[in-house]
């Protein structure tokens, strides 16, 4: 294709964007921006006004094709050897320093460590801004230092001296906003990036469309208009705000339509987002409010009543009633102090805000986002050592917190095993700031094209050599191959793969596609408890080491650097008495340890933002992971599993055979990084059966937040996760505190699809549907379906599992559709008739962007998502619920077409093997 009729095509792109009210889309590509630098040149050119707008203010910075052609013309520009009228060499210099690394820097390098003194030195005080700087770059500068070059030494200095920080506006000691309360109760991140849009992620304009409804982003715009000196402030009153996933796009869109814009010369890119819950922010969400420079506020206007006694006041429920505090009413107007650290109405102090304002998210905001800090810091103590010099103090010291005497928790001792530049030989302790390398990196691909923009961002080429491991998957595009994933796949996985990722499908088509679950495979290639794993999705969370679900920013960042920053939390001890019941599955043992956990603490929910440490060292890794794959909607930080040694090296050897299936299937990379994995398992295991080095597991005078003792004698029913749709507190529907036994129901509920899929179920799961069913054809003499039950098992080695022990030619008799890799549905299924559905590998409708049940239906299932809209939308007549449950209440729920009652399930389970757990005899201390 000529150039030019890519410029015409994206003249007719502009035109259809308009017609949906949109600007421009960015421009990422080198042959558009070449024609469009054509045109520039050619004075006479018609569309010559258009094209110096499209190259100043509308093209991609960073490693994008189209950054590399657009320095280079600046480069031009800055040496004479071309003359724009538009852009003169000053200008062109100030273009340069916002491209945030890549090819500027190199470009910028050049200039500087040039012949012509005059424009040396200007480069050089642009470069003294930058801090996305890589090793071909830090390389440069210390030969060109060690060679005598004045210029260079000069930088070295600047830097040293973190002026590219210091020199900063400061941030402004007054900060007005104006309230939005976005929803009442906890604000799923689908309000603010629905799942069903996630293919538009990367367009970050035409995403930000989708963030709660077009009336409320005019009343937005309204507020900004009507009240010009203030911040909009986003909020979720009597709940907690950006439950559910980690989605950067989620504050992307927040701070689109109420941050302020990063640079003149970068399209869509906002920060600084201001937002606030009752309950405070979701921490995967604060996380990526710290990558844009924003303020989570912990609003605390709600608290618990009490009588003059101190008692809580309750309600006929026997809930605690909660009085206002402070009103936060849409349209109210408060002052934070960021140097007081307090949140005002007028002269009157209404909260403290020291933890939304610590000297390390101060920094942040005055930077305009984590990264600058934390790159800004790697290129400072470069510059140091580089000089000979110790490094100057210019950052707020980190967080060292140390208990003489104390012992440490599990994620504690994890914390002080990754560590990177802190006081050598100092025990840190929970409120520590930490510097960590991390071991494994997952990304998933509906958050995979975001990471990937910020890698480009970043400046980032090749993964950090330091990773022990990382994946990128394709389950969540896994059920639908449409366009918008055929355009938008490959691209990720060929970028993935070229950075030294192992990713789920191969770009030059050699081994067969794989859709495993991401956790799924997260989960077998760690291979060390003492590991930190950042993965792109909440339900991160691994039963081998300690896991953080994060932003697709946080987790380009691991990518690059190997490392990631944040406090080591507090954690909360998880063990277990009694017994279960035989007709008990471990899946109610999670919802028992929800239900539990809140009445011992009269409805404090004290997992959130914390550490689980969940006793439970007798469950293998891949049943241990329902555990913790539900601690995301716990709320909790992350979970860490505390096992026995003969379990874990049991759960090593399983990792170590499907690591090996995906070496056999040619997944391995040029590094071997596969093969690496299994070294590490063997001489782990190698550890642990020599003692050399046995089992994670905390100390006896540990000191938690809480302690929490599950009873399994008291788990008498199958537990039900509900979403209370019909509940008069709106605050109190969608939320996952609302766990009821089955006999609540009364055995008549009407059940319209159930579904067994998602990362909550594991192979034992699909044996159990094959098992059900067959004990219900000998009770009954045939099995009919009162519902749709869709079935979409994790992993393709599972099928394969499955198969080898006669399960799946069960599974395929009852089925009226079983999936085709050869022949992959290109459109979504929106109707289902009352039969079995063998899906393929991946999220399924739990993920919500693709597949989805009847607009109106009651769906029970093994999934982690009851959000409103997620795995099924309302009608005008009926709210969608999402219930969720264990496999064979969703199996026996799909058969009759109703929740069963208690009876009807015992016998349905009758001698079915259910996920079993028993406690450990003795506590697992060090």
């Amino acid at each position: 294709m000529a150039f030019d009729n890519i410029y015409k095509d994206y003249i007719k792109e502009i035109e259809e964007r308009k017609a949906l009210g949109l600007h421009p889309k960015p421009i990422d590509g080198a042959e558009l921006l070449s024609e469009i630098i054509t045109q520039i040149k050619d004075t006479d050119n018609p569309n010559r006004t258009d094209s110096v707008k499209f190259f100043i203010y509308n093209t991609l910075p960073g490693t994008t094709p189209a950054a590399g052609v657009k320095a280079q013309f600046l480069k031009e520009i800055i040496l004479g050897e071309a003359v724009v009228e538009e852009i003169s060499p000053a200008f062109a210099f100030e273009l340069l320093s916002h491209m945030k690394g890549g090819k500027s820097i190199e470009v910028l390098l050049d200039l500087a460590l040039g012949a012509d003194a005059a424009i040396a030195k200007d480069a050089a005080d642009v470069l003294k801004t930058q801090v996305f700087l890589y090793e071909a770059d830090t390389d440069r500068l210390k030969a060109a230092y060690e060679s005598g070059n004045t210029i260079a030494k000069e930088i070295l200095e600047s830097y040293a001296q973190a002026e590219f920080f210091t020199k900063l506006p400061e941030v402004p000691e007054e900060i007005k906003v104006v309230t939005y309360v976005a929803a009442e109760g906890d604000i799923s991140t689908d309000l603010l990036s629905p799942g069903n849009q996630a293919h538009s992620r990367s367009d970050r304009e035409l995403h930000g469309l989708c963030m709660m409804t077009p009336q409320q982003q005019q009343e937005i715009i309204d507020f900004q208009t009507k009240f010009p000196d203030a911040s909009v402030m986003l909020i979720a009153e009597k709940g907690t705000m950006g439950v559910g996933s980690s989605r950067m796009s989620g504050v992307n869109n927040v701070a689109l339509w109420t941050g302020r814009q990063a640079s003149p010369y970068i399209p869509f890119v906002n920060i600084a987002p201001i937002v606030g819950g009752t309950n405070g922010i979701s921490p995967i969400f604060l996380t990526t409010v710290d990558v844009t420079g924003g303020i989570g506020i912990d609003l605390k206007n709600w608290v618990k009543k009490q009588n003059e006694d101190g008692s809580l006041v309750r309600n006929e429920k026997g809930e605690p009633v909660l009085e206002e505090v402070y009103s936060v009413a849409t349209g109210t107007v408060l002052t934070i102090n960021t140097k007081k650290k307090k949140l005002y109405n007028g002269d009157k102090e209404l909260i403290d805000l020291s933890k939304s304002f610590t000297p390390q998210k101060l920094e942040f905001i005055k930077a305009g986002g984590s990264y600058a800090v934390v790159f800004g810091k790697k290129i400072q103590t470069f510059a140091a050592q580089t000089l000979g010099i110790a490094i100057p103090s210019v950052f707020a010291p980190s967080r060292e917190v140390s208990v003489e005497g104390q012992g440490l928790t599990a994620v504690e001792k994890i914390f002080n095993k990754n560590a990177v530049g802190v006081t050598p030989g100092k025990l840190l302790y929970a409120g520590s700031d930490v510097r960590v390398k991390v071991n494994i990196v997952g990304s998933q691909d509906t958050t995979g094209l975001m990471t990937a923009q910020e890698l480009e961002s970043m400046a980032a080429t090749v993964i950090s050599p330091s990773v022990d491991g990382a994946y990128q998957s394709g389950c969540h595009t896994a059920s639908v191959w449409d366009k918008k994933a055929q355009a938008n796949i490959p691209k990720l996985m060929k970028f993935m793969n070229d950075f030294g990722v192992i990713t789920a499908r191969d770009p030059k088509g050699v081994y067969h596609s794989m859709t495993d679950v991401i956790h799924k495979v997260l989960n077998d290639i760690t291979v060390d408890e003492w590991a930190i794993i950042i993965g792109g999705d909440s339900h991160t969370r691994m039963s081998k080491g300690v896991a953080f679900g994060a932003d697709s920013g946080t987790v380009a960042l691991a990518l690059a650097t190997g490392e990631a920053s944040m406090p080591i939390p507090e954690s909360v001890k998880v063990t277990f008495k009694g017994e279960m019941k035989p007709h008990m599955d471990f899946r109610d043992v999670v919802h028992a340890t929800q239900a539990q956990m809140l009445q011992q603490f009269d409805g404090e929910n004290v997992f959130q933002g914390r550490i689980i440490e969940v006793h439970i060292g007798t469950l293998l890794a891949d049943q241990a992971f329902t555990f913790t794959d539900w601690t995301a909607e716990m709320k909790a930080k992350a979970s860490i599993c505390i096992s026995q040694d003969n379990t874990l090296i049991e759960s090593l050897e399983i990792a170590k055979s499907r690591i090996q299936i995906m070496i056999d299937k040619g997944m391995d990379n040029h590094n071997q990084v596969l093969q690496g994995l299994i070294d590490r398992a063997n001489n782990r295991i190698t550890e642990i059966q020599t003692g050399t080095k046995p089992a994670l597991t905390p100390d006896n005078n540990a000191k938690y937040y809480a302690e929490v003792v599950i009873d399994l004698d008291v788990i008498a029913e199958p537990m039900i996760a509900d979403p209370d749709v019909n509940n008069d507190d709106v605050s109190k529907r969608y939320t996952h505190d609302t766990i009821r036994a089955i006999s609540y129901y009364g055995g008549d509920k009407k059940v319209d699809l159930g579904f067994v899929g998602s990362c909550m179920v594991h192979k034992g799961d699909l044996k159990i549907v094959s098992q059900m069913l067959r004990n219900l054809e000998e009770q009954q003499g045939e099995v009919k379906f009162n519902a749709p039950l869709v079935v979409a098992a994790p992993t393709y080695n599972i099928i394969d599992e499955l198969k080898a022990e006669g399960d799946w030619d069960l599974l395929q008799k009852y089925s009226g559709f079983e999936f085709s890799d050869l022949l992959p549905k290109n459109e979504a299924r929106t109707t289902y008739e009352n039969m079995m559905y063998l899906e393929r590998p991946g999220c399924n409708l739990c993920m919500g962007n693709q597949e989805k049940a009847a607009k109106g239906d009651t769906v029970m299932a093994t999934s982690t998502r009851l959000f409103q809209g997620r795995v099924v939308e309302d009608t005008e007549r009926k709210k969608g619920e999402s219930l969720l449950a264990s496999t064979p209440v969703v199996v026996l729920s799909a058969i009759l077409g109703r929740i069963p009652s208690i009876e009807e399930y015992k016998t349905a389970v009758e001698g079915i093997d259910l996920t079993k757990f028993s406690p450990a005899h003795k506590q697992l201390v060090g």
